[in-house]
């Protein structure tokens, strides 16, 4: 993997990890309810992204896709929703997951290969997830729970639809123009009671027009390069990522037990990503 490669994956995870801070942030305070939070993340996400449809240049077929736009709007509603009652590193723990488990089933299924190498660091990776949620960490409410798995299953598909995207910029801000009307039918009817301050609005707009927007467009672009397998596993870094952003901005606290979690995450993404024979085009 080339370095250039190699850091888009980062500051893609670091805004992934930012999108959680910043809804947990959200939330705790009472700034926002979940649902208006979410329908301002994709509306501002989608007047960022504006400009590069209507751009001239550049084919713009195939870009639309109702599948996808749905998708990014599950996954963002379910994601609020769930940040109600989740500490932000538990969050990001569930979300991302599951949405290991889905991706590995379906680059599996799709015959990507597991070879030794990476089986192993798929194994530390999950292994040191998993530690997180060992007896002293919070349990997670079940339905929160269940919502966040929800969410990681659509941002997993959404992740998968975005391999086969011919233009990655023009695309992710389609998939973010289709999702609003989505969001904007359902929200009525999953919303119990709008509430909102400035503070609340500038988090929002923060996570749609900057974590979001020009996240997901350079995530689009590099998924082309990357196997199921390792797009899902180098996601496993947002909940270390998370935790660490959850403990400097909202006081949760810091383990020993999260620090060798978070070393053993990265030492399996690291040879996921490292492994021979892995198809990631330069």
């Amino acid at each position: 993997m080339g370095r250039s490669v190699g850091f888009k994956i980062v500051i893609a995870m670091m805004a992934f990890a930012a999108n959680s801070v910043l809804c947990r942030i959200a939330l705790k305070g009472e700034h926002i309810d979940p649902v208006t939070f979410s329908d301002l993340r994709l509306m501002s996400g989608a007047v960022v992204l504006l400009p590069l449809l209507l751009r001239r240049e550049g084919k713009k077929q195939g870009v639309w896709s109702l599948k996808s736009g749905f998708f990014l709007m599950a996954y963002a509603l379910c994601f609020s929703l769930a940040y109600i009652h989740l500490d932000t590193g538990t969050g990001a723990l569930l979300l991302f997951g599951v949405v290991q488990l889905a991706m590995v089933a379906h680059g599996l299924f799709h015959g990507e290969r597991l070879s030794f190498s990476r089986a192993t660091g798929l194994g530390l990776a999950v292994a040191g997830m998993a530690a997180l949620l060992l007896p002293g960490a919070k349990t997670p409410p079940l339905g929160s729970a269940v919502l966040m798995a929800l969410s990681g299953l659509a941002w997993a598909a959404y992740t998968l639809c975005g391999k086969r995207s011919p233009n990655a910029a023009q695309a992710t801000a389609a998939n973010f123009i289709l999702a609003v009307p989505f969001a904007l039918v359902l929200s009525p009817f999953i919303s119990q009671g709008a509430h909102f301050d400035g503070i609340g609005i500038l988090l929002a707009v923060l996570s749609g027009a900057g974590a979001s927007a020009g996240a997901y467009v350079l995530w689009y672009s590099l998924l082309p390069r990357l196997e199921s397998v390792a797009a899902s596993t180098v996601q496993l870094s947002v909940p270390c990522l998370a935790m660490l952003g959850g403990v400097t901005f909202l006081g949760e606290s810091l383990s020993l037990r999260m620090a060798f979690s978070t070393l053993a995450v990265l030492a399996g993404i690291l040879l996921v990503i490292k492994a021979p024979g892995q198809k990631i085009r330069q």
